[in-house]
């Protein structure tokens, strides 16, 4: 793990070698992310994503199958009491397909809303607490964190202590 600090505050870096470290870090980032965090994920096709979505709502105590929300767009997920929403915006090609589906009424502060390609969501999903970019490496990925507000800012100094 690399820690800087940058405009946006904390910045940490990662490198994951498989798919079960990338699910078990997951399982770390959930334990820290408090209920209405906004979590976004960037990365090409293929580059762990999902998987490490999976490993965040396992680690909630989600027991089914968790897959993207590609055609669906959003996915809804009832765990512990807590509201979460994995949202792939990957087939969106123009915001206003956001509005059409309601988007901004899933971002209410109870629920979490991990969102998969939001540079496709524009301006309608403002700022996350933590940015996640995911690169290819070989072997495995680079994960890049970069909090983007103060909860996003104490949920990255918990992974560092880590």
């Amino acid at each position: 793990m690399v820690a800087k600090t940058g405009q946006s505050g904390l910045i940490l870096a990662f490198r994951i070698i498989n798919a079960a470290e990338m699910e078990a870090f997951g399982s770390k980032l959930a334990a820290l992310c408090p209920a209405g965090s906004k979590l976004f994920f960037q990365g090409d096709l293929g580059a762990g994503k999902t998987t490490l979505v999976r490993g965040y709502l396992r680690a909630l105590g989600f027991s089914g199958a968790v897959k993207s929300p590609t055609y669906t767009l959003v996915e809804p997920y009832s765990v512990q009491g807590r509201m979460l929403y994995h949202f792939d915006l990957y087939r969106i090609n123009n915001t206003r397909e956001l509005e059409g589906i309601g988007l901004r009424d899933y971002f209410d502060q109870s629920a979490s809303c991990l969102v998969e390609w939001p540079e496709h969501g524009g301006h309608f999903l403002g700022e996350p607490d933590i940015l996640i970019q995911i690169r290819h490496a070989d072997p495995g990925r680079n994960l890049t964190l970069i909090a983007k507000s103060p909860d996003g800012v104490a949920v990255l100094a918990g992974l560092h202590k880590r």
